[in-house]
């Protein structure tokens, strides 16, 4: 009942927001909301601004797009900037096709489907209202009401620039209904809604042999000829085709390169002079946005045609290319789940990361003018620091190929393997070895892969392995570094204890002897050796330490080997190293009773608590890194 009552209430906030008046009472609604009047192309492009823009490292995020898309912001921002933005300022580009140019699963078709289903929503807001005609099967504009040689004059009074003609059927209802005063005519306010066909229209190319350009610009309705008279009357006319019902809003073009092209010819006057040939009538005026999409393959093959160089003129390409941030990729499959029936099936940590890791070798390409590896390009184009490399070179590594990313597998590849581990019903957990293995299956039975395409995609596989090897080591080390946190504490205060000894040329005070020492040269570097801090670095290390713990003695603050981030990992890897063999054991071994060792069960918790294992992953990770540990 809870339920219905929302339902109500929806309903009745909806019809509160309804409006019909006149034309003359319309333009009084003008006078207070000028913005009412703007174009398609400009209620688009505030709807996605009004949602919010983040600054990501002098990157601009639109954060109309942020939760459904991942790792194309680039892309996105190149459609608003080049496109959008200067066709909402009526600049040339408004009178453009958008194609969107990429692989399949690249995130086209979502683009579109987000723009269709935002402005929807949008429509019912203050700011993205918008009122037609009543009666009006395309919804025209009110204002193509005024008289040509008025316009300026009502320019130049409401600040408004009216752009388009009264439709014929308009013309005619102007004059049979409405005795030709244009105060009179009723004007609503209409709600965009893909499922009525209102504003937001879809064309996707079928048989050319049996596809009608009606289902672009409508037909004549024959049963009304005897009771008009002519085809030429607008009233026999069906304006349904989707070039009508998508006035005032957005057309989606599927695949529109598998077009015929009589369907393609019929953009160009509507793109250039806002306005296509429908029946016997003159040129019916229309304000869309019209947004296609097709595969890189087609695209080459319509350029490389002269034919089609008048079309291709009018047309803004962007291309879409496959994300190549690892993080971003990872986000994408976890969205998946989600969105699934079988998001309460445990992932263990990583297992996704690994995946992407994959899916992302696969994309990259291999630098011709770079010694950087394809692991390591992918760390930098994901803003990891890699030893050797800056952001001068992420932005070379860039330029070096352009068309990086329009290959590789898709996500849904991925998923779908990923989806056939999860469905069976004796698998409890999934992990990342799960995952490669299926991965491993699914590419060397897939039909369309080359054999060099297979080659390569079996060794981005084996690259993945081997990354997942050292992140499921590390897991397991941070696991027994915190059962061993006494240990870590102790060996972080005697190098500390040391290295200022060092730094101020004095001796350390043995704790049990009393008596003076020199500084433990020994203990020192085989911390720093961890991190590769060499031997003519190890002074300037030292004193960068110490600097940090001055300063965060002058804020109050207390230092330990987690306040430096280096040291941190110094730390880390020598307490693992003096652990390697305790893991190496405890990791395989049981009692009698069949009961893990004590030390083997603090872990386990360790991983399960604090860092989102199962207990049954956990064990299965410790055997694996217990095994690697002893090869």
């Amino acid at each position: 009942m809870d339920l219905l009552a929302k339902v109500k209430a929806h309903k009745e906030k909806q019809h509160k927001l309804k409006w019909e008046g006149t034309f003359a009472e319309y333009l009084e609604l003008l006078k207070q909301r000028p913005h009412l009047a703007q174009s398609a192309h400009a209620r688009i492009y505030q709807m996605i601004e009004q949602s919010g823009i983040n600054d990501v490292n002098g990157r601009k995020v639109y954060r109309f797009f942020e939760n459904e898309l991942f790792g194309i912001e680039e892309t996105i921002e190149r459609i608003i900037d080049e496109f959008l933005h200067p066709a909402a300022k009526r600049l040339d580009v408004k009178k453009r096709i958008l194609l969107l140019v990429g692989p399949v699963s690249g995130g086209k078709s979502t683009i579109v489907t987000l723009l269709k289903k935002g402005l929807e929503s949008y429509t019912y807001t203050d700011d993205g209202a918008v009122y037609a005609i009543k009666g009006c099967p395309m919804h025209e504009d009110p204002l193509h009401l005024i008289p040509e040689e008025l316009r300026a004059t009502f320019e130049s009074s409401f600040g408004i620039r009216i752009e388009g003609q009264l439709s014929p059927l308009n013309k005619m209802r102007l004059e049979k209904e409405y005795n030709g005063q244009i105060e009179n005519v009723q004007v609503e306010r209409i709600f965009f809604s893909e499922n009525n066909r209102m504003g937001i229209g879809t064309f996707a190319p079928s048989d050319p042999k049996s596809q009608d350009i009606a289902d672009l610009t409508g037909s004549i309705d024959f049963s009304t000829i005897a009771t008009f008279g002519s085809e030429s009357d607008p009233r026999a006319y069906r304006f349904d085709g989707e070039l009508n019902i998508a006035n005032r809003g957005l057309l989606e073009f599927q695949e529109i390169l598998k077009s015929d092209e009589k369907f393609l010819w019929h953009l160009l006057s509507l793109t250039q002079e806002g306005n296509f040939k429908a029946g016997r009538f003159a040129l019916i005026s229309a304000d869309e946005l019209i947004i296609a999409h097709t595969n890189e393959a087609e695209y080459r093959s319509f350029v490389s045609n002269k034919k089609n160089e008048a079309l291709h003129s009018r047309m803004i390409v962007i291309p879409v290319p496959y994300n190549l941030k690892l993080r971003a990729e990872e986000r994408i499959y976890q969205k998946m789940i989600e969105t699934s029936d079988m998001k309460d099936v445990h992932i263990t940590p990583h297992t996704l990361y690994t995946a992407a890791m994959f899916t992302i070798l696969t994309r990259l390409k291999e630098s011709k003018k770079s010694t950087i590896t394809l692991v390591n390009k992918m760390y930098l184009y994901d803003g990891k620091v890699v030893d050797g490399f800056n952001e001068a070179d992420l932005s070379l590594l860039k330029k070096e190929f352009l068309n990086e990313g329009m290959d590789g597998i898709d996500p849904r590849f991925v998923f779908n393997r990923i989806s056939s581990i999860m469905i069976k019903k004796e698998i409890k957990t999934v992990n990342a070895l799960d995952v490669l293995r299926c991965l491993k299956e699914g590419i060397e039975t897939h039909l369309s892969l080359t054999k060099k395409q297979k080659e390569f995609y079996l060794e981005c596989i084996s690259m993945a392995r081997k990354e997942y090897d050292k992140i499921a080591k590390r897991e397991v080390q941070k696991a027994f570094i915190s059962s061993y946190e006494d240990a870590a504490e102790t060996i972080i205060n005697n190098y500390l204890d040391n290295i200022e000894a060092f730094c101020n040329q004095k001796k350390v005070q043995d704790p049990l002897t009393g008596k003076d020492l020199q500084p433990n040269e020994r203990l020192m570097r085989s911390i720093e050796e961890q991190i590769g801090v060499s031997e003519n670095a190890k002074k300037a290390f030292r004193e960068e330490i110490l600097i940090r713990i001055s300063t965060y003695a002058r804020k109050g603050k207390s230092f330990n080997y987690q306040s430096h981030e280096r040291l941190n990992e110094a730390i880390q890897k020598k307490l693992f190293a003096d652990l390697k063999d305790v893991i190496k054991v405890t990791s395989v071994m049981y009692t009698r009773e069949g009961q893990q060792s004590k030390q083997l069960a603090e872990v386990v918790a360790i991983l399960k608590n604090k860092y989102g294992y199962s207990k049954d992953s956990a064990n299965e990770l410790l055997h694996y890194v217990g095994s690697l540990l002893n090869e």
